[in-house]
Formats: C-alpha cells, sequence, structure tokens
C-alpha cells in the first residue's frame, strides 16, 4: 500500500486525523471504523506500512501477565484481535504459549506472585513448571540451567508490520484513508481547540487529532503544545545465524522465553533465534539524533553495540547450547540496537489534551498493548469515555516537573533498567529524589523519618523515633517475614496504635487544593458531584464525581468557603488527573474558575481521641464539638498563624485536617508538637495512614474505586442524593433498580499472623471470583484485612474465601464493613 504522494493527492479535510501509521494508530484507525467513525486520515512520515518507527523492527513477542489489571487485559485484547486476523488465509498470530523462567530461588517465589496476578486478571491454564517440563515445552533449553518456569499458554508472536497492513486493509474498506511519506510540521489551534494539522504536503483541516507518533511523540507534541513525556531507549536484538535442528519450522513454532534474571527474552522464528537484550545500561537518543525516514537504516534503529551483547551471549549459550557458533550472525543486518518508548512511571500516555480540546494521543504502546490500548482510546474519542479505566495511562496524570526533559530522562531510564527486575510494590526510585519538600520535612529528619516519594513529595512512611510504640515482640504482627517484611517496620504498627489510643500528626501537605469559583461554580459542582453540595458556607460534603456510565472518576472533598467560592481535596497522586477532568466538564459559557492552589498552603491531620485537648490547647477558638461539629470547616488561629480548619478525618478519629500558609508551616507544627506533649502526640507516617483508613472502610482511589466502579457496588451509596441531577445518575438508578452485580467488602485473614500485599486472586470454592483492590493488617483488630469485589451472592458476612499469595492459599472471612467503629461515635465525639 506504500506509494509516493504528490501534494495534490493529500485531502484537505478529515474530521479525525491520525498521526502515525504503526501498529498503534492503524489500530486506532481500524477500531474507529468499528464505532461507526470512518471520515479519517491516517499519515505517517514514512513509507506504508514499515513507517521506520518501533513496529518495524519489534520482535513481536506478546507476554500478557502483568502486575496491572488494565494493561493485562488490554494485552489479552490485543491477542484475541491478532488472532482474528487471517487475511488471504495468511496467519499473523501465533499462540505458541510463554514461558518465564527462573534462575534464583527469588525469582521462582516472583513467578508464584506472576502466576497469581494471571490467574487475577482472567489469564487461564497458567502452570508452574519444573526444570525438565520447561526444556519439554522449550527443546533447546538445557533444563540444568533453570530452577522452573511459568507458563502462560496464550501468550505468544505475531507478524507485527503484517497485522497493521491486515487492519489497515480493512479500515481503508470502511474509507479511511492512509498516506505515507507526510511530514507533520505544526497545528493551528485558536480557542483552545484544534482547527488543522500542518504539514510538508499541506494543510489538513480536521476536528481533532490522534497522536500516535511513537518515539516521534514528544517532537510532534511539542508542535500541538501537548507534553509527551518519553524518552526513546535502544535495546539489542540479535537473529541468529541458522541452527542446528530448526530447519524446516515454521514462522514460529517453539514457545517465546523470558528469562528475567538477566533481562534477557527469545525466540524462535523459523531456523533461527531472536535473542533480545535489556541487560545493558540504558542508551538515550535524544529526539534531534532521531533520524528521518529514507536513510540506508530505519530511523528506529541504531548501530549495534557488540560489547553490550557480551553478558547476554554466554548467559545465552549457557542456557541454550544448541546456538553455539549462531550468536554473532554474519549479515550486520541481524543485529540491531531498536528503540523503544519509556515514561517516567513505565505507563502509556494515552487520552485527550487538557490544554487544546481535540488533540489525543496514544504514545509509549508497545506491541503487546497495542491493539487494545488502540481501542480504549477510541471509545473514549467517540463515547466520551473508555471501557476500561485509564488512569494509570492517563495524559494528564504527570504534574510539570515530571515533563520536564531532566526528570524524563533519567526516570525513563530507571524505568529501562527494571524493565525485568522484581519489584516489590513499596520499592523506592533512588533519583530524582528530594524534589518536592514539605514546611515541616526538617522536623520529620530530625525524628528519623523514612521517606518515600509520591508526587515528587518526600513523605515520611514511619518514624524511628516512635520504635518504642512498637511493643517489641509482644504482638504477632512485629513478627512479619518474608515479602510482606520489606520496606515495612513493625513502627507502623506502633504508629497506628498510638493515634487510636492518643493522638499523630500527619503531614498532608502533597493534598492537591483545587479553587472553583464563579457565578457558575455552585451550578457546575452539582452537575458532576453525586452529592449535595449546596450547603451551608463551612460544609464540608464528601462525594464521588461520576463518568456519564456511572463510574466513580474522582472521589474527593468540597468545602464551600462562600456563596462562589468551593475548595476541592483530593489525593496527591491523582491530582492533576482529577484537575484535567474538571477542567475538562467546565461547558462553554460557564462562568466558572478552576485553578490549582496547592503550593500556597501547607495540610495537617491532627487525628486521635486526644485532638481536641491539644487543638484547644494551640488556639483560643473554640473547638468544642458544639462549636465544631463533624464536616465543618472554619478559620483558626493557632498561635501567630491563621489557618482553616475542617473537621474531617481519613484515619476514622476525633480530628482535623488544618490548612495554612506554606511559608509557616513549620510555626504551625512546633506549636501543635508542643501543645501534644502531654497527651502524648506523635508524628504518624503513610504506613499507619494507610492501615487506619482500612480498618474505617475508607476507599482509596485508583485501588478500591474507579471508573469501573460505581458507588453503590463500592459502598458509598450514602453520598449519593438521588433527589438531584447528576452526570452518571441514570446509569445509577438503573443498577440501582437491577442490584449490584458485585459489593466491594471487607475480608479477614482467618490466621492472625497472616498478611498479603494487594492484587491476590480470592476464591470461593474451587474459582477465582476477585481480586485483592486493598490489602494491609488491622492493629486495632488484630488480624490481616483485604478488599475485593465479591459477587453479590457471596458477598454476605461470614462466606468463607481464600486469598492465593505466592501459590498458598490463606482462608479469610466475609466481614462487616466498616471493621473499627461502624457507628462513627470516635469520629463524631
Amino acid at each position: 500500500m506504500g506509494h509516493h504522494l504528490r501534494v495534490a493527492d493529500l485531502p484537505t479535510r478529515a474530521e479525525t486525523v491520525i498521526v502515525g501509521a504503526g501498529i498503534v494508530g492503524v489500530s486506532a484507525s481500524y477500531h474507529l471504523t468499528d464505532l461507526g467513525v470512518t471520515d479519517v486520515l491516517v499519515i505517517d512520515q514514512g513509507p506504508l506500512f514499515a513507517t521506520g518507527g518501533s513496529t518495524s523492527h519489534a520482535p513481536g513477542i506478546v507476554f500478557q501477565t502483568s502486575g496491572s489489571r488494565t494493561m493485562c487485559r488490554l494485552a489479552q485484547d490485543s491477542v484475541a484481535l491478532y488472532g482474528s486476523l487471517e487475511p488471504d488465509g495468511e496467519r499473523l498470530w501465533y499462540g505458541v504459549g510463554g514461558l518465564e523462567l527462573a534462575t534464583t530461588v527469588e525469582r521462582v517465589e516472583e513467578l508464584k506472585r506472576r502466576q497469581g496476578f494471571a490467574r487475577a486478571w482472567g489469564l487461564d491454564g497458567t502452570e508452574m513448571l519444573s526444570p525438565a517440563e520447561c526444556a519439554e515445552r522449550s527443546p533447546l533449553l538445557d533444563p540444568s540451567t533453570v530452577l522452573g518456569g511459568l507458563w502462560i499458554p496464550t501468550d505468544g508472536a505475531g507478524k507485527g508490520v503484517k497485522i497493521v497492513e491486515a487492519l489497515a486493509r480493512t479500515a481503508q474498506a470502511a474509507g479511511v484513508r492512509f498516506e505515507g511519506g507526510v511530514t507533520v510540521t505544526g497545528f493551528d489551534a485558536s480557542g483552545g481547540r484544534i482547527r488543522s494539522v500542518r504539514t510538508a504536503q499541506g494543510t489538513i483541516e480536521c476536528e481533532r487529532v490522534l497522536l500516535c507518533a511513537g518515539i516521534w511523540g514528544p517532537t510532534i507534541g511539542a508542535m500541538a503544545g501537548v507534553p509527551i513525556p518519553l524518552v526513546a531507549v535502544q535495546h539489542q536484538l540479535v537473529w541468529t545465524d541458522p541452527v542446528p535442528g530448526l530447519s524446516g519450522l515454521d514462522w514460529v513454532e517453539q514457545p517465546v522465553v523470558r528469562h528475567q534474571d538477566m533481562s534477557m527474552y527469545f525466540r524462535q522464528r523459523e531456523d533461527h533465534f531472536g535473542v533480545g537484550n535489556y541487560r545493558h545500561e540504558p542508551i538515550v537518543t535524544p529526539q534531534r539524533d532521531i533520524r528521518a525516514p529514507g536513510g540506508p537504516m530505519q530511523p528506529s534503529l541504531m548501530p549495534f553495540t557488540p560489547e553490550d551483547f557480551d553478558p547476554c551471549e554466554a548467559e545465552t549459550l549457557r542456557m541454550f547450547p544448541a546456538l553455539a557458533g549462531t550468536t554473532r550472525p554474519t549479515d550486520p543486518g541481524r543485529t540491531l540496537n531498536g528503540m523503544f518508548s519509556f515514561t517516567p512511571d513505565g505507563g502509556s500516555i494515552v487520552g485527550e489534551s487538557a490544554t487544546t480540546r481535540g488533540v489525543w494521543v496514544c504514545e509509549a504502546v508497545w506491541v503487546t498493548h497495542a491493539a487494545g490500548m488502540a481501542r480504549q482510546a477510541a471509545e473514549w474519542m467517540v463515547s466520551g469515555e473508555p471501557s476500561y479505566d485509564l488512569a494509570e495511562a492517563d495524559a494528564n496524570r504527570f504534574y510539570p516537573f515530571q515533563t520536564t526533559a531532566p526528570y524524563v530522562i533519567e526516570r525513563g531510564k530507571q524505568q529501562y533498567r527494571e524493565v525485568y527486575d522484581i519489584l516489590h510494590p513499596r520499592q523506592q526510585p533512588s533519583r530524582p529524589r528530594d524534589l518536592r519538600l514539605t514546611p515541616f520535612h526538617e522536623r520529620h529528619v530530625e525524628l528519623g523519618g523514612r521517606f518515600v516519594t509520591g508526587a515528587g513529595w518526600e513523605r515520611p512512611q514511619w518514624f524511628e523515633a516512635n520504635r518504642d510504640e512498637a511493643g517489641g515482640a509482644t504482638h504477632e504482627w512485629s513478627r512479619r517475614t518474608g515479602w510482606a517484611a520489606r520496606e515495612w517496620s513493625p513502627i507502623e504498627g506502633g504508629e497506628h496504635l498510638a493515634v487510636r489510643a492518643r493522638a499523630g500528626l500527619f503531614d498532608l501537605t502533597p493534598y492537591v487544593k483545587i479553587r472553583v469559583q464563579g457565578p457558575d461554580a455552585l451550578a457546575f459542582l452539582e452537575r458532576i458531584c453525586a452529592n449535595r453540595i449546596d450547603r451551608p458556607i463551612g460544609s464540608v460534603v464528601y462525594t464521588a464525581m461520576l463518568t456519564p456510565r456511572g463510574g466513580i472518576r474522582c472521589d474527593l472533598t468540597v468545602t464551600r468557603h462562600a456563596d462562589d467560592v468551593f475548595m476541592v481535596v483530593t489525593g496527591g497522586g491523582s491530582g492533576m488527573h482529577d484537575l484535567a477532568w474538571l477542567r475538562a466538564q467546565a461547558r462553554d459559557g460557564e462562568d466558572v474558575r478552576i485553578f490549582d492552589s496547592s503550593s500556597r498552603s501547607f495540610v495537617l491531620g491532627l487525628f486521635g481521641p486526644r485532638a481536641r485537648d491539644i487543638l484547644a490547647a494551640a488556639t483560643t477558638d473554640d473547638v468544642s464539638h458544639a462549636a465544631f461539629p463533624y464536616m465543618t470547616g472554619r478559620e483558626l488561629e493557632i498561635g501567630e498563624v491563621p489557618v482553616f480548619a475542617q473537621r474531617i478525618s481519613y484515619v476514622g478519629e476525633l480530628g482535623w485536617e488544618i490548612y495554612g500558609p506554606f511559608d509557616m508551616g513549620a510555626r504551625v507544627w512546633d506549636l501543635l508538637w508542643d501543645a501534644g506533649r502531654a497527651h502524648g502526640l506523635i508524628a504518624a507516617g503513610l504506613g499507619a495512614f494507610d492501615s487506619l483508613r482500612l480498618e474505617k472502610g475508607y476507599r482509596l482511589w485508583g485501588q478500591d474505586i474507579h471508573t469501573e466502579y460505581d458507588p453503590l457496588s463500592a459502598g458509598l451509596g450514602f453520598a449519593v442524593k438521588w433527589d438531584k441531577d447528576f452526570q452518571g445518575k441514570g446509569a445509577l438508578e438503573r443498577i440501582r433498580e437491577d442490584g449490584p452485580v458485585k459489593r466491594l467488602v471487607p475480608m479477614t485473614l482467618d490466621d492472625p499472623r497472616a498478611v498479603v500485599m494487594g492484587k491476590e486472586p480470592i476464591w470461593h470454592g474451587d474459582r477465582i471470583v476477585s481480586y485483592v483492590t486493598s490489602a494491609n493488617y488491622g492493629y486495632s483488630i488484630g488480624r490481616g484485612i483485604v478488599y475485593g469485589y465479591l459477587p453479590a451472592a457471596i458477598a454476605v458476612e461470614g462466606t468463607p474465601v481464600e486469598v492465593e499469595y505466592f501459590g498458598a492459599r490463606h482462608a479469610a472471612t466475609v466481614a462487616a464493613d466498616p471493621l473499627f467503629d461502624p457507628k462513627g461515635e470516635r469520629l463524631k465525639a
């Protein structure tokens, strides 16, 4: 389908222009036609369809298992589509199975954990294999070199460029146009909306554009004023010379293999092998050095660096001795350094720009997820929301500092290094650090804070100063071992119990504080919030903001400061995502201003049964229950510092969130600290914050709730006001009428010493019925806690279930929600 384009051939208008004709862009065009959108033009600077991007050199292997439920399902969707393509009877997808090998005891345990992911996310038929069984599946493997493996029967390999051609043929038959040799030079946007795409061959008017430019994404995005924080990193792939014993084999017959302990993969292709190597230090190619198409070498390829392949070659010959003499092929075209996209957090970049309406992005997506992710992007463009929750891929999730070149390069390189590493869920990046420090950082350091980073903020997980609170070895939970003991301290349990018994001071400054104000602010918020916002000044409202299908898009609080001034408070991790979504909800002509005021203020949480005594000692204002009721906020003076306090607590205890000027934060800390000495006040970290909230049954957005779950299924129906109109109400009414199919419930592990980490499969009898959304230990109740969505029929107190953890099943029991202080008496004391 490739051809040389004359300027006269280029259409001057299309409803949708897709930039990039690799597997992502073409998949998106295919899915758009399936959704009824056919006025689509796909352009690429290279020839169609071996355009010179990453698709053109990708090995085509697909390993579906992932710790991310979303990404695993996208891989399954991609495999399903690839397997359905047989143009002119030609097979393009080979589901030969995937074999993940272990050469260390740690990797064997990791594979058990990964099998748990696969089971939790619906990947059927996985098996843990012995060394001999591994060699049965992969005949050239020396079984003495491995300890075992994980078998995924539906993994495999596809012919990348031919898949693109097949998808393009179908899309073209539906009306999509494809043009190669078209170089984008800019975009025209006025009034905050895309108007046209400028190319070296002419201007194309359009209503929307979808950027699927792969490794060129940052350059193309910059032309549209849209940051696309990815970096092109080189990875090695060697296609060996013919291997004895493989002659006569099909394009691929043997399983695709991963040797993650050495960051390598292997695949058979006809009579030879492909050997992939991530073991070398990352080699970054700056945007300015990525070549245009037309040269002797594909733009996404760079000269092979043989010295980087040396350790990989030695390991290959140790494990696959039959490859001896073939791993330095005589044809230099069989050895390559190919570029792939890496982002700061390893996620894809998908969605509509928050700054320029009509500019959509689907970037940093590999062949593994391409068809599935393109489907979600197409649904989002056409229907207003995707079927899956895409928060982890949301193009607007990044803070400005996370799109700067030094940050993107440093984090992208680390994502490359860790691509096959065993990563603990609490593992922290080593750099860059100390980017954002709260006013209390020095106090935290003095107290021996063990820091983690979130949204760039340095945050204490626990404080060594509280070691005496852990109670030595007198508690079952203080003797935690293994995986669950990593990056953990019994001090977390001590802090938890101290807050329940006395009081804790939490640094909540990373909360994102969004001001919504203007004549139409109230009407705007009433429309997008499920709870009632029109309440007296000083009211604090907990609410969800829903998608049209009733999914929970945001979970936050709204405080009314004046008739037309509101403060929306959300978590630091979801802050930019929530801010962008809020702005996108404003209608043309609506007089409402929405801006982030986070950098102006600190936030402290003072929580615990003695919180009122401590606050009363630090202020002359009346903070009695009568003067300061639950779920209200007002101004106070703490010493010389004017603050705004709101009586709400995410840990389930009496307490206040205290907001004040950032530059006076340390003064407030010191005054509260001095006032708290007589009452046993401690500084408490994020570890206790999470275990306290889980014990109280508070949901965490992104884990327990997101756009795929509604308030009724999540047990949040109390925060829905049915006597008003709000987005998603119609969908929610239908769910109410039919009853939720699944319900979010707590389960406690029967063994008081047991603890799991989250994302594990939940069994009922002989079948997997759900997965763990959140997990921690309930230090006040003496049991490990998990939450998960169970089928409504078994989401009943007393139902026995099992939670699979590293291949072993732990007995658990559905419990009443919440597990601690069910009447909320402590909160409202």
